[in-house]
C-alpha cells in the first residue's frame, strides 16, 4: 500500500478510497446489546424501506459485522441502527485498546473526522438565515488572499465545487504532519499549503472534495459570528440539540473513556496509535469528537434541519438548499452543502488517522445508522467504514444500499 498525502483527504462521498493491521481480532461481541423488536410492530407507511429488526435479522447483522472486521482486520467497532417501528440494534465488537484488550463499547468517545463538516456548514447556514452572510457571496468578501476569491462563492465551497487545491494532499503538509503528529496547525498555515497550488478548475465547473473549502467556511463563521468556531458550534448547535458528549477540541485533548485509534499514516508507514495526535490539522473540516448516542441525534437533525424538540436548526428554505445534492462522479451519490446522499441515506462519513465513522439517516423510513471504528487503514482500496455501511444496509435496507466504490484518484 502506498502512503501519500492524498489519503488524508478521505472521509467524504467523493473521497472514499478506503494494509492490513496484523493483529488478531476478538471474534465475539464484547458488549453487544442488540435491542430487538419484541413483537411484530405495525409497519410505518414506508416501512418496506427498512426490514423489521427481528432476532433473525440481528443475527445476520452480527455475522455481517464480524465478517467485515475479520476481513479488514478492524480492532473494534460499534454499530447502531434505530427505527421508529421496525426496532433497533446496538452492538460493539472487538477491542478499544490492543495493548490491554479493553473492550469496545458504545459509550466511548471517538474522533469523527469529516463529520465535522456537517457542523461547520450548519453554522454557516444559520448565519445565512440571520442575514449575516449570503450563500452566493464571494469568499473574497470575508477572507483575503484566496485564489479566485472574487468568484468562488460560499455555496461552491460548501458544495465542494470551488476548484481550490486540497491542502491535505500537499507533500509539505504531509511531511509536517507525519514528522510531528502532535503539533498544532493554524487555519492560516493550512491555507498556505493549499494556496501554493494553482486552482484546479473554474469555480462551479466540477465536483472536487477539498478540506480547504471548510477551513475557509470556518473562518467566515468566526468573522461573522464574532466567536471562535468551537464556541459558536457549542452554543448554537450542540447545546440546542442536547448533544452533551460532542466537542470541538482546541488541541489534542480527548475525553475519557475513549478508544485508541490505529493508523498507518506515519512517516515510515508502520502502524501507530493516533489517539494522542493533534487534530487541529483538520479544524473546521475534521477535528470534532463525539459518542454514538449524540450522533444518533445528529443524524436526524442534520438530515431534516429539525432539533429533537421539533424546532428548526436552520430554516426549511435553507434546509432545502442544503439537500439539493447534485450528482458526483460516484454512481448513486450526490453531494449538497456539506452533506451527501448515497442511495437515499443522507449524512456524512469521517476519517482521520486512527478513526472512521459513518452517520446517516434514511428519511423514507426515518431510520438512523451510526458506525464508529478505531482504525482508518484501508482494506483492498476501501475504507472500512464504507465496508460496514454496505454490509449493514444490504441487510436492513436492501433497496437503499450504502455502496461507495473506491476512487483511485483519492489514493
Amino acid at each position: 500500500m502506498s502512503h501519500s498525502p492524498a489519503r488524508l483527504r478521505k472521509g467524504a462521498a467523493a473521497a472514499v478510497a478506503a494494509a492490513t493491521l496484523m493483529v488478531p481480532l476478538a471474534g465475539a461481541p464484547t458488549e453487544a446489546a442488540p435491542a430487538y423488536a419484541a413483537d411484530s410492530p405495525s409497519p410505518s407507511p414506508s416501512g418496506s424501506d427498512v426490514r423489521t429488526l427481528t432476532p433473525d435479522v440481528a443475527r445476520r447483522l452480527d455475522a455481517a459485522v464480524q465478517k467485515v472486521m475479520t476481513e479488514a482486520n478492524v480492532p473494534g467497532v460499534t454499530v447502531g441502527i434505530w427505527t421508529p417501528h421496525q426496532g433497533s440494534y446496538v452492538a460493539s465488537y472487538g477491542v478499544a485498546d490492543k495493548s490491554d484488550g479493553r473492550n469496545m463499547t458504545p459509550n466511548l468517545y471517538m474522533r469523527i473526522g469529516s463529520e465535522t463538516k456537517t457542523f461547520t456548514v450548519t453554522a454557516l447556514l444559520q448565519l445565512v438565515d440571520q442575514g449575516k452572510v449570503g450563500l452566493d457571496d464571494p469568499i473574497g468578501k470575508y477572507v483575503d488572499g484566496v485564489p479566485d476569491g472574487g468568484t468562488i462563492t460560499l455555496r461552491q465551497l460548501a458544495g465542494m465545487r470551488s476548484g481550490l487545491f486540497n491542502y491535505s494532499e500537499d507533500d509539505g503538509f504531509y511531511k509536517a504532519l507525519t514528522s510531528d503528529p502532535r503539533r498544532g496547525f493554524t487555519p492560516q498555515e493550512l491555507l498556505g499549503y493549499a494556496f501554493g497550488h494553482p486552482v484546479l478548475f473554474p469555480p462551479g465547473q466540477k465536483f472536487s472534495y477539498s478540506n480547504t473549502n471548510l477551513i475557509l467556511l470556518g473562518l467566515v463563521v468566526e468573522k461573522m459570528s464574532g466567536q471562535p468556531l468551537g464556541t459558536y458550534i457549542q452554543r448554537n448547535i450542540l447545546d440546542p440539540a442536547g448533544m452533551r458528549n460532542t466537542l470541538f477540541p482546541v488541541g489534542a485533548e480527548f475525553p475519557v473513556p475513549h478508544a485508541q485509534g490505529y493508523t498507518d499514516q506515519t512517516a515510515d508507514g508502520k502502524v501507530a496509535d493516533a489517539a494522542g495526535w493533534n487534530p487541529s490539522w483538520g479544524w473546521a473540516a475534521g477535528a470534532m469528537i463525539s459518542k454514538q448516542d449524540d450522533l444518533r441525534v445528529w443524524a436526524r437533525t442534520v438530515a431534516t434541519g429539525q432539533l429533537p424538540d421539533g424546532r428548526w436548526m436552520i430554516s426549511p428554505a435553507t434546509q432545502r438548499q442544503r439537500l439539493t445534492t447534485p450528482a458526483t462522479p460516484i454512481p448513486g451519490a450526490g453531494y449538497g452543502l456539506g452533506i451527501f446522499d448515497v442511495q437515499g441515506w443522507i449524512g456524512h462519513n469521517g476519517s482521520l488517522p486512527g478513526y472512521e465513522s459513518l452517520t446517516v439517516y434514511l428519511p423514507s423510513a426515518r431510520a438512523t445508522l451510526v458506525v464508529l471504528l478505531n482504525t482508518d487503514i484501508d482494506h483492498n482500496g476501501q475504507e472500512p467504514s464504507t465496508l460496514f455501511g454496505e454490509a449493514i444496509t444490504k441487510i436492513v435496507s436492501p433497496g437503499h444500499v450504502f455502496d461507495l466504490p473506491a476512487q483511485p484518484a483519492a489514493r
